[in-house]
């Protein structure tokens, strides 16, 4: 595509800033991107809100959204990152050569690490249930929801925080090319390939269809600006944007890629994802008589019984929780290496000091989290919150909604030449700026002030 400006490029300046720096493939880099967004989330929370607030509707909502939105930041993010070749602070201070939009940047930073801490623990559940399902452990008492209170309540979930710590460290410290990349080339097609298999058995089961029509049938009644504002967020939420991933994964991309059609891949690969999901959950939901509003309950208590009602069900519980750990992992991969790039940029401490030192901090950090969904942290609390909904909400609600905040202003008002290093064509150059600076900041704004709790729509 053309350049919308005959200046000079902004990466020509800048790509000499670390020469040794990794690199992602171009195919390396779409499908890391898109493992990075995809998670735990769209697995129950996507369908559920889809069916909440109008189907078919919704998700045609959150597609717009998606585009007003989601792609545009995503873009902003990936421009800064390859625009600035460093961690998601230094990449803003070296574009604009100030010290407090450095500042700004490390927000996502920490925002990264705290939902590390407790979306590890997630994960870690998921690999118990992928465990106790294949050796079908988990279906020998069909009380599912005693079955994890009592593990939730236990010291297990601090164990297998740690596995998924492990191996989250052990890809990262294996570098961008060797050991993220190579990770991620292997781990989506193997989601793709175990989406597939659970969309069909979903789908053939009695009574399937009612639930394809309750996911996709719209009913534009249950269109409210509530829904338009969860919409939002959860398009902002979905992508990875605010917490300085795709930044940090931008600052590895080449000159050549375009980060436009990657953005785009992404993007796309992230609402498949979704798509795909509400097809696995919803007519299982409903082919077994539960409800699918239930959030995590539904996953890892009303799941369970309808895979052990289903022929094989120890084999498609124990790959519909594989799936799981693989969305997560993916994920948590894209979370380890924002702190790592700092770290090392900062103090200049090699890849292995630095994901062995973070991934340890991320795991302490990470334990009363781990302990106080019915463990022995359970009635402690935090302005009326379990640590590991604080956290959540710290980070999710508040952090995240304040990064992309800065990414639209930083690229809309201060570097001056994001134009040239996203590479767009006169006309689309034009559309992505205005919306970065004058509907991106408003509606960002808006997700914040309805994540925390500012604001209240009836």
């Amino acid at each position: 595509m053309q350049n919308h400006s005959s200046g000079p490029s902004s990466v020509q300046g800048n790509s000499t800033l670390n020469p040794e720096q990794e690199r992602f493939s171009s195919s390396g880099f779409i499908l890391t991107a898109i493992g990075s967004a995809v998670g735990l989330g769209n697995m129950w929370k996507f369908p559920y809100i889809t069916g909440k607030y109008g189907g078919a509707a919704f998700f045609l909502l959150f597609i717009l959204c998606l585009l007003v939105v989601g792609l545009p930041v995503l873009l902003a993010e990936l421009t800064i990152g390859r625009g600035g070749r460093g961690n998601a602070s230094t990449s803003f201070t070296r574009l604009s050569k100030s010290g407090p939009w450095g500042k700004l940047g490390f927000l996502s930073i920490i925002c990264a690490f705290l939902i590390l801490s407790f979306y590890s623990v997630v994960a870690g559940w998921t690999i118990h249930y992928a465990v106790i399902s294949f050796s079908n452990v988990l279906f020998q008492d069909t009380d599912y929801t005693h079955r994890f209170t009592s593990f939730a309540a236990g010291g297990m979930p601090v164990l297998w925080q740690v596995v998924v710590m492990f191996l989250t460290g052990v890809v990262v410290a294996r570098g961008v090319s060797g050991g993220i990349e190579k990770f991620n080339k292997v781990l989506i097609p193997g989601m793709l390939i175990l989406l597939v298999i659970l969309m069909v058995r979903a789908l053939t089961l009695p009574g399937a269809m009612a639930g394809v029509q309750f996911f996709l049938k719209p009913d534009f009644s249950k269109l409210t600006t509530d829904s338009v504002l969860v919409a939002l967020g959860h398009a902002f939420f979905s992508m990875s944007l605010g917490m300085g991933t795709m930044i940090t994964y931008g600052s590895y991309v080449e000159r050549r890629q375009s980060l436009g059609q990657a953005a785009s891949a992404v993007g796309f690969g992230d609402l498949l994802y979704a798509l795909v999901a509400g097809l696995i959950i919803f007519p299982t939901s409903f082919a077994f008589g539960i409800e699918p509003s239930q959030g995590a309950g539904l996953v890892f208590m009303a799941l369970p019984a309808a895979f052990s009602a289903m022929p094989l069900g120890n084999l498609f519980g124990g790959l519909f929780f594989t799936l799981l750990t693989v969305a997560a992992m993916t994920s948590t991969v894209g979370l380890l290496e924002v702190p790592v790039a700092y770290v090392m940029d900062k103090w200049g401490w090699s890849r292995k000091k630095a994901t062995l030192w973070t991934t340890v901090l991320c795991c302490l950090v990470g334990i009363p989290s781990a302990l106080s969904i019915g463990g022995v942290l359970g009635d402690y609390t935090i302005a009326g919150k379990s640590i590991f909904d604080f956290m959540d909400f710290v980070a999710s609600n508040i952090l995240l909604p304040l990064g992309g905040l800065i990414v639209t202003l930083f690229t809309g008002y201060v570097w001056k030449k994001a134009g040239d290093e996203a590479n767009l064509s006169h006309p689309v150059f034009r559309v992505w700026i205005f919306v970065v600076r004058y509907i991106a900041p408003v509606l960002v704004v808006l997700i914040f002030l309805y994540s925390s709790g500012l604001i209240h729509v009836e």
